[in-house]
């Protein structure tokens, strides 16, 4: 019987010491910025003391954990149960605040080497205005947290109204030149809409999707397992139901739409650039496997080269893709 198969890991590394492969060409863009591929944390999954153990030039950027402009310390206990679907999480976002960001955390974003963009958040839209404009410049380009699932305990979400979301980036936009990424939520009306108005505001790209609003309960008792009541699940049981999400987000804008949802493997990164995404963000693959990341990048890779192509979009047209 043929051993399963894996994904190449940090020990599969090609000759050059930092994983380049000038044979391939895995850069992407958003806007004016070039990023060397397209694999990148997400937001909260991600912090800077693993960035020093991993191989950082290899990836897209690092993404902060979501700064908001007053200091939160989270949600109640408990802040994450495992269920047979996945992991649900209600940790709220804890922040320090747009000053305690810059001061205790950004720098040891700085020392990576890799760009960093950095997650806001807030709980009207003029908030998200007023981070980026107290960040100082802080990043090489800001993703409105617009999709957090788990800040109310109803789990409502700007991101889920398109004239909110409009409002949201087109404030950001007037305040920065930096690119502009809108995190969207999975429940929403129509994905298109909210992609179009994210756009239409000024957004260079959009990223699809959050975590699902969930509410899970103790087995027995049947009281609720997170002590928010409602939390996000997350994990790759959620992909195919932000593959399609993706799919429509991808046919409804001209920017590049970033993948975020139960992202493990190239395989499951192949599967999301081959409906319309130009990117990927590792969630919570991270936690069970700290080197996914840059074990995705190398299998893209990889798969590059066992096809004969020097770049993603050749490997994509090898293969049937849902058009």
């Amino acid at each position: 019987m043929q051993p399963p198969a894996r994904e190449p890991g940090p020990s599969d590394a090609p000759t050059d010491p930092l994983g380049a492969d000038p044979g391939v060409d895995l850069s992407m863009r958003i806007r004016g910025l070039a990023l060397a591929s397209p694999v990148m944390p997400a937001s909260g999954c991600f912090g800077p003391e693993l960035g020093r153990l991993l191989p950082m030039r290899e990836l897209a950027a690092a993404v902060t954990k979501t700064v908001f402009l007053q200091a939160r310390a989270g949600n109640p206990a408990h802040r994450l149960t495992e269920i047979p679907a996945g992991v649900v999480n209600s940790v709220g976002i804890p922040s320090r605040g747009p000053r305690g960001f810059l001061t205790h955390q950004y720098p040891d974003y700085q020392a990576l080497p890799a760009p960093t963009i950095v997650s806001i958040g807030g709980h009207a839209p003029a908030e998200y205005e007023q981070v980026a404009e107290q960040l100082g410049g802080a990043g090489v380009g800001y993703e409105l947290n617009v999709s957090c699932p788990n800040l109310d305990t109803d789990g409502r979400d700007i991101g889920s109204d398109p004239a909110a979301l409009f409002e949201t980036v087109a404030r950001v936009r007037a305040v920065t030149d930096k690119p502009v990424i809108a995190k969207l939520p999975v429940m929403v009306a129509s994905i298109a809409e909210c992609a179009r108005a994210a756009q239409e505001a000024g957004a260079d790209a959009v990223c699809v999707a959050n975590s699902v609003p969930s509410l899970p309960l103790e087995p027995g008792s049947l009281r609720p397992a997170l002590g928010n009541r409602v939390g996000g699940l997350t994990g790759p049981h959620i992909r195919p139901i932000v593959l399609r999400l993706v799919w429509l987000a991808a046919k409804a804008v001209d920017v590049p739409v970033i993948a975020c949802g139960g992202i493990a493997t190239a395989d499951h990164a192949l599967e999301y650039l081959s409906v319309g995404a130009s990117a990927v963000q590792v969630g919570t693959a991270n936690f069970s496997r700290p080197t996914a990341m840059v074990d995705v990048v190398r299998g893209l890779r990889s798969r590059c080269h066992a096809a004969g192509v020097t770049t993603l979009s050749a490997l994509l047209r090898t293969d049937l893709t849902l058009a």
